[in-house]
Parts: C-alpha cells; sequence; structure tokens
C-alpha cells in the first residue's frame, strides 16, 4: 500500500527541480554535520592533493560516495562527476554541486558515448579531474566496468581508487549496501596509488588491467570494513535482480563479518 502511496503523489513530486535542490540542500547539513561531529583519518592524502586540479580518474564504489563529497569540498578540488540522467541522478547531481562537482549526464546503459566524448574533453583541457563510480547506475556491485579504463586509455589520466568506512553506519538493503554514517565516529578514508592504462593496451591486457583496478578497490573496501567489524559487502549484485528478490521476501542478507 505504501510503495503504491509513493510511486502515485511522491515520485513525481522528486521530479521537480525546485523540491530537488531543497533535499539536495538538507542532505549537505547533514553530511557536513556528520563529517565535522566525527574523527577523519585520510590514508595517502597527498596523492589527493596532488592530483586534485590535475586530469585523474577518481574511482570509488557506488554504496561509498556520501562522505567523499567533503573531502572533495575542503581539498578544493575541481572535478566532474558522472550521475545518471534518472531523476535520482539528477538530484544527485545537484548535491554533488554543493560539495563544487559539476555534472556530466549519463551512464554505460544510457549516453555512453557522449559520456565518453564529454569525459574525454574534459580531461584533455588539462585542469579538472572526473568522479566515477565503475559499477552504477545499477550494479553488478563491486565490479568496474570499462569506463574508466577507456577514459584513462584515451587521455592518459591516471586512475586513482578511492574508498571510505566508518565505525558506526548504517548499511542499506538495496543492490549497492549504500553505507550511510552516524555523527560523532570514526571516519577512515584511502586514496590509492595512481593507475595508468597504455594507449596501445592490447584487449588481453586491458581485461587483465580492468581486473587489477578491480582487485585493488575491494582490497581498499575489505580493508577498511575488517578495521571497524562491518558486514562483508557481496560482489555481483545487481539492481534489478535485488528489488525483484526484495519484493518476493528472498533477497540476499548480510550476516558474515571479518571477525
Amino acid at each position: 500500500m505504501f510503495r503504491k502511496i509513493w510511486k502515485k503523489f511522491w515520485e513525481p513530486v522528486l521530479g521537480f527541480a525546485g523540491f530537488q535542490w531543497i533535499i539536495a540542500l538538507v542532505m549537505a547539513m547533514l553530511i557536513w554535520f556528520i563529517y565535522l561531529t566525527s574523527r577523519r583519518e585520510i590514508i595517502n592524502y597527498e596523492i589527493f592533493k596532488k592530483f586534485r586540479h590535475k586530469p585523474a580518474i577518481f574511482v570509488f564504489w557506488h554504496g561509498r560516495s556520501l562522505m567523499l563529497s567533503p573531502i572533495v569540498a575542503l581539498g578544493g578540488m575541481k572535478s566532474y562527476a558522472i550521475t545518471s540522467r534518472h531523476k535520482d541522478g539528477r538530484m544527485m547531481a545537484k548535491l554533488q554541486h554543493l560539495f563544487g562537482l559539476r555534472a556530466i549526464y549519463g551512464s554505460s546503459h544510457s549516453g555512453g558515448v557522449s559520456v565518453l566524448r564529454e569525459g574525454v574533453r574534459m580531461l584533455r583541457r588539462g585542469d579538472h579531474s572526473l568522479c566515477i563510480s565503475p559499477d552504477g547506475p545499477g550494479g553488478p556491485s563491486l565490479r568496474v566496468q570499462d569506463g574508466a579504463l577507456y577514459f584513462a586509455k584515451m587521455t592518459g589520466a591516471p586512475i586513482i581508487p578511492v574508498c571510505f568506512s566508518a565505525r558506526h553506519v548504517w548499511i542499506q538493503n538495496r543492490w549497492d549496501r549504500y553505507l550511510l554514517v552516524y555523527p560523532f565516529t570514526k571516519i577512515k578514508c584511502k586514496v590509492g596509488n595512481p593507475v595508468y592504462v597504455d594507449s596501445k593496451i592490447s584487449a588481453e591486457e586491458f581485461e587483465q588491467k580492468r581486473k587489477e583496478v578491480e582487485d585493488i578497490m575491494v582490497a581498499q573496501l575489505r580493508e577498511l570494513d575488517a578495521e571497524f567489524d562491518l558486514p562483508v559487502i557481496e560482489q555481483g549484485l545487481k539492481s534489478g535482480e535485488f528489488k525483484r528478490a526484495k519484493r518476493e521476501g528472498n533477497e540476499p542478507k548480510l550476516t558474515k563479518r571479518y571477525h
């Protein structure tokens, strides 16, 4: 019953730009409150500072984007973020704008060619970086799709994996296991070393490099989550399949922990 009411009333309301700005502003205030009331530790922050005004491709899992926004804002990062054309994506673009990020609309499923063209043009300009969730917008979770590597191959810009975790969190029951952080906790972020993709790389080497980036990103998440004894996040979950399983009452449950 609630689902029907939501679809009939709230979903159309969320499509209005003015209402999206209001929600984005409230979300931004909450994010700042959480970030500023928590203890923060950023590992390899010098890598972030080195590339924040240079052509680089910062990659992070779809479910681990929330608390990266204040780091971007406080670091003075000049960057574009790829976001979905869906109304949820447009609202997130407004939220990102409040933290200093510009939007490139599209995804691997929709508008892929135009996104690639615009991202390459921006990176070749030489004064902005690019932010991408390589498992978005609909999964499979914790699986790196090809987009970030194509940007790196065509521009020479390095791929820089970034991840965060925290002590007191709420892991949402959705395909990406989106991580919401409570105030007054500890937040830890790790910036990985740059990974370069040669412009003349073969198809086999390209796949090896994709797997290398994926392994680095998964290892980042596992290491950080293990420190806070969080449940083990699964790989391979897809948005559509997860929603269908959830409606049927047999979606996968998070139970396993590192310790």
